[in-house]
């Protein structure tokens, strides 16, 4: 055996026994545990086992309970526990009897001994610790800064900076997505500069120190946090230190899938941090200039070659099949014109004909063109299509939220407990906070609502006119015939038709009763307004002017057979659409006073505000609690309100997101051949260039570009295609049945970060796909590139 070769010996049937030994003994100690009902005890060790700091935890773990720091608990039977022990321990045993190293070779020293070192080989470390700590450290740091620059941010930090922070009731703070933004890019410059730091100590990728750095330090905070949602001791410990971290998190409506999102874009920062640092400095000194390699890179894959991005564009907008046959087309009649002429010119001069039938050799396409080609237009149809689907998407939701926002406020102010009899005063003082632009009270309860057709429960809404168009759009969306005012005055109400028919009848057979002839009728009652939505109009079978019944539970009335339920009868002084079938099917206005009448209640349930900013109404409703002293006050902003809905949409489109990125993966396998190819074909300029002095940091580069530029180019496409398919869904537009979908036709919302983040990425898809092959040719040889040559 050559000293040079493997030295270790496997013993396989050692090995295969040890490992059936092994399970038999893990069998065992299960069975054990599961008949004394102890796995509540044991889950927590064994899943530490799995962690990076479990070994430890468990290690002081055992030396307190040696030392009887604990009381352990009864486990299982001495003889099945100390049975499946031993056999674990003997299967163990068995396996690392099976490895074992295979005895030195007799062979003499070769000719070459005592000679220097290759000094690649020379320089080479198997491990280096600075690296480690920058790479564990780093993101462990990157997500502690995240979790203290979130809450700090969000939370407040006390200032002097003007009077009117502080009536605010507090310092200077930011709504919580824009905190989460701010510290999420401050996080990510942390992990890739402790990346960049890290390789460019060890002047190469160090992928056992980044792997060990990540699973020792970096997964203990996200796991922490996921345990943090089921974990109740976990939660009263933390919980209201991280209440702005759950909160963004939650936005989505699974917090941990949140956690474990934000980890894995912390290791990309720190994988391209990596990465970057290597290429920089894998020569030994820093070399961030890249005009060489970008020209280089150019020449290679010819990407932005105006045929090849027209055709892609063209396939993008117009699908596949039109395009290639127009291609197929154009090409086949411009093959036989040239055969045709080589041909003639064959018949005169051969030679020359010759020379033509090889220039027309040269300028078909090669089978790598044909893969950059096919790379570039599955990158832009993946862009296009996280483009189209995500800007539908927003539009969909968009278009919720300004009808949710457009009937309900953007916060609620109200008391834990009880009404709100001085909100005159509460909204003196809520005026005074800054961004709440508009603010009214209101009454509300639920009630049964009766016509002469039907009967429906609603949510009976007392309202006051005169401020409740500054924060709801409830007075434009009230359907021509009706008027909120007439709330206010309903003897402006004007009668049915069917009704002026029934009352007249029944005022001109109206007869005294002591005399027998018709009497002069009396004055008719007025009854008080009600708006009332459009679906809820067409189940109860009224229009303006009919009378309806509305019927509560609460605050029964005593009647001469016992408690009734309170009954008033209103006349419809409007109908209302808002384009929400929930709303406009259950929700009813009346009158704030004939509110207090009605349900008894002296002053209001609670105020409802409208904020300049919808993303900072959580921050300004929390100024609100604050100028109101606190307890017994609250606010609810509409995110919180409509919580299940909004993070529904989030998770949705979050999802669909995922699921097309499939797409770009998919192109990232394309673009991965791709450059294994380049690689291939440009075996001997690698050799060349290497053996003039290029690093390898240099080699690296140029096919990252080649990589990059595909993503780059087919990223643009996909951009361009996919705002051009947008604007013509927004502007042709297409129908939907407002009956069925409550919109005339499809929305379109174009979100700029949403759209850029698309492209993003796709850029850093094709970026990471391309490091592999770029490794690969950094690793060939001068010698071994050229021996052939």
């Amino acid at each position: 055996m050559h000293p040079a070769e493997r030295q270790t010996d496997y013993r396989w049937p050692l090995l295969w026994a040890g490992a059936l030994v092994a399970l038999v003994g893990a069998i065992l100690l299960g069975v054990a545990i599961s008949e004394s009902e102890a796995w509540a005890e044991v889950a927590g060790a064994l899943g530490l086992s799995f962690v990076g700091w479990g070994g430890l935890v468990q290690s002081f773990d055992a030396g307190a309970l040696a030392l009887g720091a604990q009381k352990a608990s009864a486990v299982a039977g001495p003889k099945a526990l100390v049975a499946g022990t031993l056999v674990w321990l003997a299967g163990w045993g068995l396996i690392a009897a099976g490895i074992r190293r295979a005895p030195a070779s007799g062979e003499g020293p070769s000719p070459a001994a005592g000679a220097p070192l290759y000094p690649r080989l020379a320089r080479y470390r198997d491990f280096y610790w600075s690296t480690l700590g920058a790479y564990g450290g780093g993101i462990l740091l990157a997500e502690l800064v995240l979790l203290l620059l979130q809450t700090v941010l969000s939370s407040g930090v006390p200032s002097d900076l003007g009077g009117a922070a502080r009536e605010a009731g507090g310092g200077l703070s930011l709504p919580p997505t824009i905190a989460f933004a701010i510290a999420f890019i401050v996080s990510m410059g942390v992990a890739f500069a402790s990346g960049f730091v890290g390789a460019s100590r060890a002047q190469r990728l160090s992928f056992p120190e980044a792997t060990i750095g990540v699973f020792y330090l970096g997964l203990p905070v996200p796991i922490l946090l996921s345990l943090m949602e089921r974990v109740p001791s976990l939660q009263l410990a933390l919980g209201y230190r991280l209440r702005e971290v759950t909160y963004v998190a939650g936005l989505i409506g699974r917090p941990e899938l949140a956690y474990w999102l934000v980890f894995a874009a912390l290791v990309l920062a720190l994988v391209l941090g990596i990465n970057t640092g290597f290429i920089a400095a894998g020569s030994g000194r820093v070399d961030l200039r890249l005009g060489f390699e970008l020209f280089v890179a150019r020449r290679h894959v010819a990407v932005f070659r105006p045929s090849l991005l027209l055709g892609a564009l063209a396939v993008l907008m117009f699908g596949i099949i039109p395009p290639l046959i127009v291609y197929f087309i154009i090409r086949g009649a411009e093959a036989a014109v040239e055969r045709t002429r080589v041909k003639n010119l064959g018949l005169a001069d051969p030679l020359a004909a010759a020379s033509a039938q090889h220039r027309m050799k040269l300028h078909e396409q090669s089978p790598t063109m044909m893969m950059t080609a096919l790379s570039v237009g599955g990158v832009g149809v993946g862009v296009m299509a996280l483009i189209i689907v995500l800007s539908v998407m927003s539009g969909f939701e968009a278009d919720l939220q300004q009808k949710i926002l457009g009937t309900n406020a953007h916060a609620v102010v109200s008391r834990y407990a009880g009404d709100l009899p001085d909100y005159a005063k509460v909204m003196d003082q809520v005026k005074r906070v800054p961004g709440v632009v508009g603010q009214t009270p209101f009454i509300i309860n639920q009630v049964m609502i009766a016509s002469e057709g039907n009967v429906d429960g609603v949510i009976i809404k007392g309202i006051d006119p005169h401020t409740v168009g500054s924060v709801t759009d409830l007075p434009e969306n009230i359907l021509p015939g009706g008027d909120l005012g007439h709330l206010e005055q309903p003897a402006k109400i004007l009668p049915s038709s069917a009704v002026e028919d029934a009352e007249g009848r029944k005022d001109a057979e109206e007869e005294d009763p002591i005399i027998g002839k018709p009497s002069k009728p009396a004055k008719p009652t007025v009854l008080p307004g009600i708006i009332i939505g459009r679906e809820l109009a067409a189940s109860l079978r009224v229009v303006v002017g009919d009378r309806v019944n509305v019927v509560s539970p609460l605050g029964t009335e005593l009647g001469p057979s016992g408690p009734i339920p309170k009954s008033r009868a209103f006349r419809v002084a409007g109908v209302f659409y808002s384009g929400m079938y929930e709303y406009d099917s259950k929700f009813v206005y009346i009158l704030l006073k004939e509110a207090q009448d009605f349900f008894a209640v002296k002053g209001a349930t609670g105020i409802e505000l409208k904020v300049a900013d919808i993303d900072d109404a959580r921050r300004i409703a929390n100024q609100v609690v604050r100028v109101l002293g606190g307890y017994p006050y609250r606010a609810r902003d509409w995110g919180e309100m409509n919580k299940n809905l909004f993070s529904a949409l989030r998770l949705e489109k979050l999802v669909m997101g995922i699921i097309l990125s499939i797409i770009i993966i998919v192109a990232a396998g394309l673009i991965v051949a791709t450059v294994i190819m380049l690689v291939l074909e440009k075996r001997k300029e690698i050799s060349v260039l290497k053996a003039l002095g290029v690093p390898d940091g240099g080699i690296v580069k140029i096919f990252l570009a080649e990589g990059l530029q595909i993503g780059v180019a087919g990223g643009v496409l996909g951009l361009f295609s996919g705002l051009a398919w947008c604007l013509f869904i927004e502007k042709v537009g297409i129908k939907l049945d407002p009956e069925v979908y409550y919109i005339p036709a499809l929305p379109v919302r174009i979100e700029p970060v949403q759209t850029a983040l698309a492209v993003i990425i796709a850029v850093l898809v094709t970026y990471l796909a391309s490091i592999y092959p770029a490794l690969k040719a950094s690793s060939v040889e001068p010698v071994e590139g050229l021996k052939a040559e």
